[in-house]
């Protein structure tokens, strides 16, 4: 055992007997927290405007906050961007992290002093769990490696802005920032290619123990440390790597690929993290389930989702809810975040203690690669462009292609029926691609930094949408084409259709 593990260990194990603690006893965590989140919002302007001097239950608090989304709650937000104080909560933000916003383009979630240790303490929290659980401690005295995004700040309203992943990179303790890897100069390139040459650079000949990130970007990693080092996986260049982080997709389409690239199944710990708060980790490793995060600044509610659309949905607190339903989440914390739906919905695999899985969007959306895409950014994208050619357009639905067959970088993939075929199909997907990197940073990102290509128009023979939906009996009536797909099933299905 190396000296730095050695340190760890025992923190390491009150840590885990810490989160048996307070999982064991969430919702009375629930409560404490929802008083404390009260009596500090009190002293806001946002406290002030919805009477919380006056709230003593969360039967007060949902008659007194109404559910919003960020465009509820931007009129706020532009005050404290406009230099105002103690306007969401208490002071003014730390950090602003931007993100891909809905219809306001980009979005500026607040990140407080008080908020912070949401982020940073859940992800130490987790890795020292699993040690304590496995009695894996190994990973602590090699080379430990993060692949995010830039830790490069701009400034909005006087509030260093960023994206979340490079804004927990400034807050990496000293005793871990000499293991991490890479460094703060390569993690501030922007184009990943040029990013990913930098980082092999630093760790093909390191002890790297532990390696994190979205699996398409580590499966690129993977690769390249392949290439540039002969080696037929990965555990042959680093043998004490042993543990895998992830979060913000679905892991399973990667799955089989990473571990022919590692070199058979690795131990992994799935985390749950977005801009809003650190929601539920892998508590149990092996198990699919992710601890919801009910001690840590956050108070969560919840709404079946079959009542989300309703002028007046049941919110329910977490001593409320069974296995088995799909729940609209929503969040009150102390970043300022009031009634928020974050637009993710869950499902409780487990109530004692409360275990979760994410089940999907509210809305349809594409996040294969964490891009984020939602519906309204693709129809503004088509809209967009059938003017500029002056298209029409009869259908159209999109969906990621992970590993394209015909191989190459991965896309979306855009189906589209046409009225009448545009003369020049290239022109027409070039500017597709072109108008979607306007509308989603995120996807911006990715083509940038050549993680996918430009996207993929295919374009089907008149009728296909309405033969498609005939077959599946949903012709007519209230059926509709999803606009987006984060799967290949309606892609798959739409393949027939497709013309020469």
């Amino acid at each position: 055992m190396g000296f730095r593990s050695w340190l760890i260990r025992p923190f390491a194990r009150y840590i885990s007997r810490d989160i048996a603690r307070w999982s064991a006893h969430a919702v009375e965590c629930q409560d404490h927290i929802f008083r404390e989140l009260i009596q500090k919002g009190a002293q806001t302007a946002f406290g002030r405007d919805h009477g919380f001097a006056e709230i003593h239950s969360h039967q007060d608090f949902t008659k007194a906050v109404p559910i919003r989304d960020y465009e509820g709650l931007r009129a706020y937000v532009d005050r404290i961007k406009a230099g105002e104080s103690d306007v969401l909560w208490p002071g003014k933000p730390k950090y602003f992290a931007k993100t891909s916003g809905t219809t306001s383009g980009v979005k500026y979630i607040p990140l407080t002093r008080d908020s912070m240790p949401n982020h940073f303490n859940t992800a130490r929290n987790a890795l020292f769990h699993y040690a304590a659980q496995t009695g894996n401690y190994s990973f602590f005295d090699g080379k430990l490696i993060f692949l995010s995004g830039s830790p490069e700040m701009e400034v909005v309203g006087g509030i260093a802005t960023g994206r979340l992943s490079g804004i927990v990179n400034h807050e990496i303790p000293a005793w871990l920032r000499t293991n991490q890897r890479p460094s703060y100069e390569t993690n501030c390139i922007e184009d990943w290619e040029t990013k990913l040459d930098r980082i092999v650079d630093e760790t093909i000949d390191q002890d790297m123990r532990l390696i994190s990130g979205i699996p398409p970007w580590v499966q690129m990693y993977y690769e390249r440390l392949l290439q540039r080092s002969g080696k037929a996986t990965v555990r042959e260049l680093f043998p004490g790597y042993s543990v895998f982080v992830y979060g913000g997709v679905n892991f399973s389409p990667y799955q089989a690929k990473l571990e022919e690239l590692t070199g058979g199944p690795m131990d992994s710990v799935e985390t749950y993290p977005a801009s809003e708060g650190f929601i539920a980790f892998q508590d149990v490793p092996g198990d699919s389930g992710l601890l919801l995060n009910a001690n840590s600044g956050i108070f969560f509610e919840f709404i079946p989702l079959a009542e989300i659309h309703q002028d007046n949905p049941m919110r329910l607190t977490l001593g409320q809810v069974k296995t088995g339903t799909d729940y609209v989440l929503i969040i009150n914390s102390n970043a300022g975040l009031w009634g928020y739906n974050i637009g993710d919905t869950i499902e409780f695999v487990s109530t004692n203690p409360f275990r979760i899985r994410v089940s999907g969007r509210v809305k349809h959306y594409i996040s294969a690669f964490g891009e984020h895409v939602i519906g309204k950014e693709v129809e503004a994208a088509m809209q967009e462009v059938t003017h500029q050619f002056g298209l029409q357009t009869i259908e159209f639905t999109v969906a990621p292609q992970v590993t394209p067959p015909e191989g190459g970088l991965p896309y979306h993939q855009w189906f589209v029926e046409f009225a009448e075929m545009p003369p020049d199909l290239d022109a027409v997907s070039a500017a597709l691609d072109r108008a979607m990197i306007r509308q989603n940073i995120y996807y911006e990102d990715l083509i940038s930094g050549q993680i996918l290509r430009p996207l993929v128009l295919t374009p089907l023979r008149q009728d296909a949408f309405r033969e498609y939906m005939k077959s599946q009996g949903k012709l007519g009536g209230q059926n509709k084409v999803p606009r987006l797909s984060n799967d290949r099933k309606l892609a798959e299905a739409l393949m027939p259709f497709c013309l020469p």
